[in-house]
């Protein structure tokens, strides 16, 4: 007997790409990748996303970041397709880095290549408000008052709320 693997057939073509990674990404790179060499995309709509130095009255030194392998870009796999029944996607691409970070650099990076800008930027945003709330990465804040594990805001729960509605 012999096994025959043929992959399901993409319901729209799209690119897309996670990943979770240490390194820092260069932004002008990614967005040259979501924009490609086909004409197919009217709109690139990218986000970054970086270590600020003050975070609710403290004075930040560095942000250590971890996540559970695997489940993470099955998470972020996730909202990916999510995305892309709701918006004409072409290409997307999330990269979120884990491990210490320093101010100033770069944590996450969304980006959506899509015909028209109304999706680029509605796609760009959801990824980014439910990333914040589904995705399992953990923050602990070293700080001028210590060490602390950041919780989620209420703010950024009020936006995954706003989706759903």
């Amino acid at each position: 007997m012999s096994w025959h693997f043929f992959p399901p057939l993409p319901a729209a073509k799209m690119t897309v790409e996670i990943q979770i990674q240490q390194q820092d990404f260069d932004y002008a790179h990614e967005y040259q990748l979501l924009r490609g060499d086909s004409p197919d995309a009217g709109a690139i709509v990218c986000f970054s996303g970086l270590v600020r130095d003050l975070n609710l009255g403290s004075q930040v030194e560095k942000l250590v970041l971890e996540h559970y392998p695997g489940m993470t870009e099955s998470v972020l796999q996730n909202l990916l397709e999510q995305a892309r029944q709701r918006w004409d996607i072409k290409r997307a691409k999330i990269i979120h880095r884990v491990g210490e970070l320093t101010l100033g650099e770069q944590i996450v990076f969304v980006g959506i290549a899509s015909a028209h800008r109304k999706d680029a930027f509605a796609a760009c945003q959801f990824l980014m408000d439910l990333l914040k709330t589904q995705a399992p990465f953990w923050k602990k804040e070293v700080s001028d008052q210590g060490q602390t594990w950041l919780d989620q805001r209420e703010s950024d729960l009020d936006q995954e709320d706003a989706w759903e509605k």
